[in-house]
């Protein structure tokens, strides 16, 4: 018997040309990328 645990189908990806989420307006390569 297997255990099926479904993933939620959720890319949380962050993209490097996305606004950065740290809430600068920045984009992310530019701002948290690094961090």
């Amino acid at each position: 018997m297997r255990n099926f645990n479904p993933q939620p189908i959720v890319n949380t990806k962050i993209g490097r040309n996305d606004p950065c989420p740290c809430g600068s307006g920045k984009k992310y390569k530019k701002c948290c990328e690094n961090n």
